[in-house]
């Protein structure tokens, strides 16, 4: 890849994530009580979870243990987003001594 294209694709890659931050400080705003905000904030947490692997981290380039070990973490963090959001008192029943 070009030096003007990878400069390009990660400048795209920041606005988005800036973009994605904005929108999901808006949902937060205006939609506080919806019971699918979890879900949606969980959807987007993940987006940018592999953008950021993809451009900036460059998991496509690294070792596939890597690579898969940075996909579980991924997939791990918007479901304990979701998981706590919607059981939340029962994990917190599960953790108490």
């Amino acid at each position: 890849m070009k030096t003007h294209d990878s400069f390009r694709a990660l400048t795209l890659t920041w606005l988005a994530l800036v973009a994605l931050t904005l929108v999901s400080l808006g949902l937060g705003e205006w939609f506080r009580a919806a019971a699918w905000l979890p879900i949606l904030v969980a959807a987007i947490v993940w987006v940018k979870g592999a953008l950021v692997a993809r451009y900036f981290l460059e998991s496509r380039n690294t070792h596939p243990f890597i690579a898969r070990l940075l996909k579980g973490f991924i997939v791990i963090a918007p479901v304990a987003l979701i998981l706590t959001a919607f059981f939340g008192a029962t994990f917190a029943r599960w953790a108490t001594l």
